[in-house]
């Protein structure tokens, strides 16, 4: 990779930056070696999702990536568990596949997840059972950036972007590629995935595909904790006892391909790429009323991806480059429960963004972005807990940056217009329930986002980073529009435009809100303080978040009689709950804030011992904590690296989490201790690598508070992997 220094970076501007195609540069690279013998081993890396592709140091806002070695051993089968050990993302954890990233305890619509630049396009901001698209095994790099990002992004990013970048279009044709193949034996898991990229000319290709094939992981306890099956407590310890003890539901099957190809330039490319993805996966938790044996339930996915991306530089009086980016996605599964499809979901969706730089004006450099997206979203079936709806949204964005001496100034500025369009609302009429009247509803938000942050090189080998944002995020669809039971969570869901009304005798009904619906804004503050150099370096976050109109599920103390829609407008408050507990989409004024740590200390040229650690607290105004919030967390890793030789040794502990909102249950805290230990072979024009790996080497019980299910599905037992992987 190549390799350059602070001073040289610091003379470019967002062209420069990208020509240059910087990769990792070590942190080593900052600073005289002479001085520093042994500089601290953490990485610099270039940022795709960034407008102006800076690296990590240059971003007011805290920014990590993972890439190379370090993506490599953390690759899961979802992208929450890849990215679960990354300071300040946790995951929401839903069984092997249907894991999200959690970024400052924001998920679900706020948190973006983009492939090359582009939204996924899938299900997985609906509910926390519907899976992410993404592949980590073909990716080669995954980027987060923490913070309100809605200036870059639009409206589903108030809480962050991760954004996984795989090549899928090429941008040269030099030759490179991967290959890895994987046996864990916690579920009998199996993984070979590959790509490679070429060309000659001025045309280049790409080429990668994975197949994935999993069982029911194993658990080092019963699934359920006694407090969720407190009737069945003897007779399913008695069964761990006697036998091994499996998570139902949690089998899954994937494979998918991308083909791309690219027309090189003298001043850029233009590319297109195609793929397909296909996973049957299942979905644990589910049980029948009398909890006597698990129901035989899974999803069958299909999505199929179109992109065309360019980047064309210019030698204009008043433009530098131009680069787009345009997707479409069709998308669709089926949740299938003992062999019949009850519900079927699907996503179509088209996206555009061009973003047009101009030359450095009085030493600004910066960017317009134009960016349009289109998403029709269809539920349909027996829980199809939100009606099919339409979204549109059209942006203007402008960025601009300045170096002054050792600061640089970063200046944003976002305009946007949402329509949310649903056609097919229907509410049972209140004098005669068997009747029901059908609602045509159109919602317009116009969210406005401003930002100013700055990073300041005080002193040689270290900088300061002050971000200060005012975002607005649109609420989706689903926030508006949900009315039925929604079974991947064990709810009955009442969308932000519906009133809830208890009667007196336990019952409830509901009704439009004749209310306006408000947009949620975040007012953000973000310092970030770096040592760039020596044996010791480190990156401390802190963060304040003011959250006005927050949507969030709020437990309404009600239980709906029946899971299905016909029924949804009974309840009984003052008798033994025989339904689904309802909660509503509220919106409150909340406050996040938190720290974040991650230390590195270079023992001696092959020892290495880093420490992170992240702290989030959140709550409604009045200091009501709010649900599934993650718990403080530490973790030591101490890494040895040597003579072709890797080795690594660490533990996470995540403390119990007893602040808890209403209805919410307490979650212990765990440890899990992990250790890997791999030898690098180098073959020339490639590198070799065989490891094995231990994930919870102790076999402790973890539920995670911010899973909907953790008290139905722990995560895996002790589990060791081997694998074999190559680069090119």
């Amino acid at each position: 990779m190549r390799k350059t220094s602070w001073r040289s970076l610091r003379g470019y501007g967002v062209v420069g930056l990208k020509a240059m195609g910087l990769g990792a540069l070590s942190w080593g690279a900052w600073a005289d070696e002479a001085d520093h013998p042994n500089p601290a081993k953490l990485e610099v890396i270039e940022v795709v999702a960034l407008p102006w592709h800076a690296s990590t140091l240059e971003s007011a806002q805290p920014v990590s990536v993972l890439d190379g070695e370090a993506l490599a051993r953390r690759q899961s089968s979802t992208l929450g568990e890849t990215l679960s050990r990354e300071v300040g993302v946790h995951t929401n954890y839903f069984g092997p596949v249907a894991s999200s990233p959690i970024i400052r305890g924001l998920s679900g619509p706020r948190v973006l997840i983009t492939q090359n630049g582009l939204d996924a396009g899938d299900a997985s901001r609906v509910g926390p059972d519907h899976l992410v698209t993404t592949e980590a095994s073909t990716a080669q790099q995954i980027e987060v950036l923490r913070g309100p990002s809605t200036l870059f992004y639009g409206s589903g990013a108030i809480g962050g972007v991760v954004n996984i970048v795989d090549g899928r279009v090429p941008q040269d044709n030099a030759l490179s590629g991967q290959w890895h193949v994987k046996h864990n034996d916690v579920a009998d898991e199996n993984l070979v995935g590959g790509s490679a990229t070429g060309g000659t000319g001025q045309w280049a290709g790409h080429i990668d595909g994975f197949w994935r094939k999993s069982n029911d992981y194993r658990i080092p306890v019963p699934a359920e904790t006694p407090e969720a099956h407190e009737a069945h407590e003897e007779e399913l310890h008695e069964e761990a006892a006697h036998g091994e003890t499996r998570l139902d539901n949690s089998a899954y099957r994937a494979k998918g391909a991308n083909l791309g190809s690219s027309y090189l330039l003298d001043n850029g490319f233009v590319g297109v790429a195609v793929g397909r993805l296909e996973r049957t996966y299942g979905i644990p938790g589910h049980s029948h009323g009398d909890a006597e044996e698990a129901l035989n339930v899974y999803a069958d996915l299909e999505q199929d991806r179109v992109q065309v991306h360019s980047e064309l530089s210019f030698d204009h009086h008043w433009f530098s480059a131009l680069n787009t980016r345009v997707g479409y996605t069709d998308y669709h599964h089926a949740e299938i429960e003992n062999g019949e499809a009850l519900t079927t979901f699907a996503n179509e969706s088209y996206e555009a963004r061009a973003e047009l730089f101009h030359q450095p004006l009085a030493e600004w450099r910066g960017a317009w972005s134009l960016q349009y997206k289109h998403q029709d979203f269809e539920a349909v079936g027996a829980e199809a807990f939100t009606p099919p709806s339409l979204t549109e949204s059209l942006a203007l964005a402008w960025m601009e940056e300045r170096h002054f001496g050792p600061l640089l100034l970063q200046l944003g500025a976002r305009v946007e217009r949402v329509e949310v369009d649903a056609k097919r609302l229907t509410l049972p009429m209140e004098e005669d329930e068997s009747l029901l009247a059908v609602y045509s509803v159109e919602q317009t938000f116009e969210p406005f986002s401003v930002s100013a942050g700055a990073v300041w090189d005080f002193t040689p080998g270290y900088n300061l980073g002050v971000s200060i944002s005012r975002a607005q995020r649109a609420p989706s669809s689903a926030e508006l529009y949900s009315f039925g039971p929604h079974i991947g969570t064990s709810s009955y869901e009442v969308g932000a435009l519906y009133e809830l009304h208890t009667e007196s005798d336990g019952h409830f009904h509901v009704e439009v809100n004749p209310a306006p619906v408000e947009l949620e804004t975040s007012n953000n503050l973000d310092v970030s303080l770096r040592k760039l150099t020596g044996d010791f370096g480190f990156t401390l976050n802190a963060f304040y978040n003011v959250m006005d109109d927050y949507y969030y599920l709020a437990a309404s103390g009600l239980e709906a009689e029946s899971g299905h829609a016909e029924e949804h407008d009974h309840a009984h408050a003052d008798e033994e709950p025989e339904g689904l507990p309802v909660y509503y989409y509220a919106a409150r004024d909340a406050t996040f804030y938190g720290l974040e740590g991650q230390f590195s200390w270079q023992l001696s040229a092959p020892w290495q011992l880093v420490l992170t650690s992240d702290y989030t607290r959140a709550e409604l105004d009045g200091g009501e904590p709010l649900p599934r919030i993650p718990p403080l967390r530490v973790g030591l890793e101490l890494d040895y690296e040597r003579d072709g030789w890797r080795a690594s040794l660490g533990g996470q502990r995540y403390f119990e989490q007893d602040r808890v909102a209403d209805r919410e249950t307490v979650t212990p805290g765990y440890t899990q201790i992990d250790a890997e230990l791999g030898y690098d072979w180098d073959l020339g024009r490639q590198n070799l690598t065989v490891y094995v790996q231990g994930r919870n080497l102790t076999d402790e019980e973890a539920r995670p508070h911010t899973s909907f299910i953790k008290d139905k599905a722990p995560l895996p037992a002790r589990s060791f992997a081997v694998g074999l992987r190559s680069q090119f």
